[in-house]
């Protein structure tokens, strides 16, 4: 089981500054260190690397996560407190891996069903108790954090500064 802590407010602003329907978007976004590299929410969902979406119909998705009521029984838990606090966990590098969250994804990116049932046949459990990450970023950066021929064995999370 992978357990995350959410050690602060994961990323300070990028570099530069972009700019969607005329706001500019700012602001940390959620990040998980997955090994040597780390996985973050993209500001815009044009910078992604990969772009997973979320659907409401089960026959529909590609992936099923199933949201759990205790740390225990997840395979995936977020929870914001304080602890071992790792400042370079999501440093942002070359190898940082950028995931979109897609309003409308196409046919060949991941398709996400979040399901509290448990006779669904998910492919992760997660369980996230945060004010930095919502169930649908939790879900989407471990989707985009995994490899189905390569399941994430550790990871940390942390903050850039």
């Amino acid at each position: 089981m992978l357990r995350f802590r959410v050690l602060a407010s994961t990323l300070p602003l990028l570099a530069m500054g972009l700019f969607a329907r005329s706001e500019l978007i700012a602001g940390p976004q959620p990040c998980i260190a997955v090994g040597d590299h780390a996985v973050q929410i993209a500001p815009a969902s044009w910078l992604a690397h990969l772009r997973v979406g979320f659907t409401e119909d089960p026959a529909r998705a590609t992936i099923r996560v199933q949201i759990v009521d205790s740390p225990d029984a997840a395979d995936f838990a977020v929870t914001d407190d304080a602890g071992n606090t790792d400042s370079g966990a999501c440093a942002l590098t070359p190898e940082t891996r950028l995931v979109g969250i897609a309003a409308h994804p196409a046919s060949d990116e991941p398709l996400i069903y979040l399901t509290y049932d448990a006779g669904g046949g998910a492919d992760y459990r997660i369980f996230v108790s945060s004010n930095s990450f919502t169930l649908r970023q939790a879900a989407a950066l471990l989707v985009g954090a995994s490899d189905r021929n390569a399941p994430i064995a550790t990871a940390s999370i942390g903050s850039r500064s």
